[in-house]
């Protein structure tokens, strides 16, 4: 659970890229309602690929979040965006809503 406030959490978020209309499948909201991560779910047999965080950036390019998640339910990976050094760093674990 990790303490994230599920007033704050959205499933199915639709988002328009490239004039055509995509789906995350949970966004979580800062108190303002901007977005603030992206979380992105695949079955416990869809392995973790570089084309599965491709689609998650895809929908950052509009969402311009600070946190993607990616989760098969097996695997978890979290990275932290770097708007400033136009970076992310892969994160050892998701981090309590509060550490956000």
């Amino acid at each position: 659970h990790k303490g994230y406030p599920q007033a704050l959490m959205a499933n199915e978020v639709q988002v328009q890229l490239n004039g055509t209309k995509k789906r995350c499948d949970t966004v979580l909201y800062r108190r303002d309602l901007t977005a603030r991560m992206i979380v992105e779910y695949k079955a416990p047999e869809i392995e973790i690929t570089q084309k599965v965080f491709d689609q998650i950036t895809r929908y950052n390019m509009v969402l311009k979040v600070d946190y993607l998640i990616v989760s098969n339910g097996l695997q978890h990976y979290c990275c932290r965006i770097d708007y400033e050094h136009n970076s992310y760093t892969f994160l050892q674990d998701i981090p309590e809503y509060q550490n956000l």
